[in-house]
């Protein structure tokens, strides 16, 4: 057996693994975001379970319009049971305020909701789609997910974000070359309070320049300043004159008085390094 069967093999005996444990559970509610590695948890659990398995997308401003229809799509196309649930950071103070601890508000009230959804249906376990890669970033909505029992199958499983990539190829899931996705409410600087008007911006920003053809980005919210983050092998395209007057065409009707393109290109969580200061 040469060293790709065996790492093809391997991935299947974790496949194999996640399915058995999924099976183990009897029913689950999936927090479902619809990105790559929730939308293979929401397909596993449906392979498992059937429609014992119910994936939930949170009815939030925090969430693109887009990925909600990518999430109703997605479910669709693979006979997947799926929900919204209203979720309400937005009416909390500690959350709007935007400090270091505003993914653990948020992942809260989310598994508040979802925990709530789970007793009234009689469904045993709620379960999120946290991989290995994400145990060593800051991510306090893990915590929050502690709190609530969540299960995290993926990490029990050990998989990592490049397998669940491969494994959701290998099914035939259009998720399984997605950018990675974030809510929008991570766009805001930490300090700067969070409002559905400034996520609303950011939104529409970012709808804009996906209409441009780039595939990973994030518009960030400073103020009056927006400054553009795109993936460093896009920001050739991006640094130009032409686009530079269509971001400014973009952002200024927006209502920033600046519009920038930052030099470094994307990176996943570069508000992440203001958190010494707050």
């Amino acid at each position: 057996m040469d060293a790709i069967e065996s790492k093809q093999d391997a991935l299947v005996l974790k496949q194999d693994a996640l399915l058995g444990a999924l099976r183990e559970m009897r029913s689950v509610i999936v927090a479902y975001s619809g990105g790559a590695d929730s939308a293979y948890l929401a397909w596993a659990a449906r392979e498992a379970l059937g429609d014992r398995a119910v994936a939930v997308t949170a009815d939030s401003a925090s969430l693109p319009e887009s990925h909600k229809r990518d999430a109703e799509a997605f479910a669709k196309t693979h006979g997947i049971r799926h929900e919204y649930i209203e979720t309400h950071e937005f009416s909390n103070p500690d959350y709007l305020k935007n400090d270091s601890n505003r993914c653990f508000h948020c992942k809260d009230e989310l598994f508040t909701r979802l925990d709530e959804l789970a007793r009234a249906h009689g469904i045993e376990h709620v379960i999120y789609g946290v991989n290995v890669d994400d145990l060593g970033d800051y991510r306090p909505g893990q915590r929050a997910a502690k709190l609530h029992q969540a299960k995290a199958p993926l990490v029990d499983a050990r998989l990592t974000k490049a397998e669940i990539r491969e494994l959701s190829r290998r099914a035939g899931l259009e998720t399984w070359d997605r950018p990675a996705s974030a809510c929008l409410s991570s766009r805001i600087p930490y300090g700067t309070p969070v409002t559905i008007q400034n996520v609303k911006t950011v939104e529409r920003g970012e709808e804009a320049i996906r209409a441009l053809g780039f595939r990973q980005f994030r518009v960030r919210f400073h103020g009056d300043v927006v400054r553009i983050e795109i993936a460093p092998d896009e920001l050739d395209r991006a640094m130009s004159v032409e686009m530079a007057r269509r971001f400014t065409a973009i952002f200024k009707p927006l209502g920033f008085h600046y519009v920038t393109l930052d030099l470094e290109g994307y990176r996943q969580g570069s508000l992440n390094v203001t958190l010494a200061n707050h």
